[in-house]
């Protein structure tokens, strides 16, 4: 008996794109097609930054919540929740699922899902307190947790079920961060650095989190060193006008280049010596895993999951956060030493093609997915179970595992289920729905 795919909306209430939009890509790029159809609900501005990579069958809400009174964009998330029948509601951050979470109880939404990417530092005052999070983690069935250290801060510090938590790491696209690809012809020319000159890269956006005035800081005592020595910072943000000043002030005009947003991310990598990541706080971060996959040495402070890709003297260097002497003497130390330099980078890129391909990111989180909505519609497993046993695969299937084909029979096969006391929730299939409102499509 032939099932509906499942339908998922992915939402997010920012209006720029880094790190968390580009994983959002990722998953609308790779969930299976055969067991999903998905959306995507996200401010106008981010639309446009992102419909030029978003797969030509999503589709796509502009939505905004601007604050718990704007009733206008409750009621348009609300709305399109019910119009399109979505089955999980998939929020990323906590900015964005706590507008997002109630109101999808509210439309009948039978799995509401929250990924935290973040250690959320900058909360101070009432709002450290993570009332509202625990308020909001009613509305929410389960969480994904990009690192184990995030979600230690989610058990410890917000005080959330741990049975509600699971940990899925961020992945990449191995082949697209190939170690053997070159930087283009003349990019170190555009930017008036000498051929010979080693390159120091740091990706992220200007601002307080990514910790860019301490790696400046640490110039002065690397150029003494090697004289030649270049910083490309890859980002822009809040910081750049300080960032500039305080790279004049250290008359660092000559070493280092500001280049803005870019999103050849692949080619910048290519070019560079050395990876650089002096952040304060991470989740887990993208920019460290495209480094080691492309193979570069890195340098990175120890906060939070970026341990769990930058393993001290292993995959690369760890210095802690702050600490700008530590962070020259750890880049000095690569420079000098070339080849260990490279064995560490090479030993990254094993490690991240074992525990951080986009495959496995993929696979484990659609897992993640059909698993949670077993879990919400507890009485349609049994029905589930005898039509499985019912339904033989197709050859073209014979190598799929048992346990996602039988999760793909989840999908829009339950009516009337209950969700709690005095409380009925509906998921209806579309072959249902077509009969029900006249439409055959």
């Amino acid at each position: 008996m032939a099932t509906d795919p499942i339908s998922i909306l992915l939402f997010t209430n920012t209006t720029v794109r880094y790190g968390v939009e580009e994983h959002i890509l990722q998953l609308l790029h790779n969930l299976d097609r055969r067991f999903f159809r998905l959306h995507l609900a996200c401010p106008a501005e981010l639309g446009e930054l992102l419909k030029a990579d978003l797969p030509a069958d999503v589709e796509f809400s502009p939505v905004e919540i601007e604050g718990i009174t704007d009733y206008a964009g409750a009621r348009g998330l609300f709305r399109i929740l019910r119009e399109q029948h979505i089955q999980i509601l998939h929020s990323h951050m906590f900015q964005s699922s706590m507008f997002a979470s109630p109101i999808a109880w509210l439309a009948g939404v039978p799995v509401v899902l929250e990924t935290a990417h973040v250690r959320e530092v900058w909360r101070k005052g009432i709002k450290a307190n993570y009332v509202v999070d625990r308020l909001a983690g009613r509305f929410v069935n389960r969480y994904i947790s990009v690192s184990h250290a995030v979600a230690r801060y989610l058990v410890e510090m917000k005080g959330l079920p741990e049975r509600k938590i699971q940990v899925i790491h961020n992945g990449v696209d191995l082949k697209k961060f190939e170690p053997s690809v070159s930087a283009p012809t003349g990019m170190k020319k555009a930017l008036g650095i000498a051929e010979s000159d080693p390159v120091l890269l740091v990706v992220g956006r200007l601002e307080p989190q990514k910790g860019h005035h301490v790696l400046l800081e640490a110039m002065p005592k690397i150029v003494r060193a090697v004289p030649d020595a270049k910083l490309i910072c890859l980002g822009d943000g809040a910081l750049r006008g300080k960032l500039t000043e305080m790279t004049e002030r250290l008359s660092l005009q000559n070493a280092v280049r500001f280049v803005g947003f870019q999103s050849n991310v692949r080619d910048w990598l290519a070019m560079a010596d050395i990876s650089v990541l002096p952040s304060f706080y991470e989740g887990l971060p993208l920019s460290a895993i495209e480094s080691l996959a492309a193979a570069r040495p890195m340098v990175a402070t120890a906060v939070d999951g970026t341990p769990e890709v930058v393993i001290h003297e292993k995959t690369g260097l760890t210095v802690a956060p702050g600490d700008s002497s530590a962070m020259a003497e750890a880049i000095c130390r690569l420079l000098r030493d070339p080849v260990w330099a490279k064995q560490l980078a090479q030993a990254g890129r094993e490690y991240v093609i074992s525990e951080f391909s986009l495959e496995g990111f993929a696979q484990k989180t659609q897992e993640f997915y059909l698993e949670s909505l077993r879990m919400a519609l507890p009485r349609v497993h049994a029905g589930v179970e005898q039509q499985e046993a019912q339904t033989q695969p197709d050859e073209a299937e014979a190598g799929e595992t048992d346990e996602v084909s039988d999760r793909g029979a989840l999908s829009g096969t339950s009516r009337g289920i209950g969700f709690g006391p005095g409380r009925m929730r509906r998921v209806a299939s579309s072959a249902a729905r077509s009969g029900e409102t006249g439409n055959p499509n």
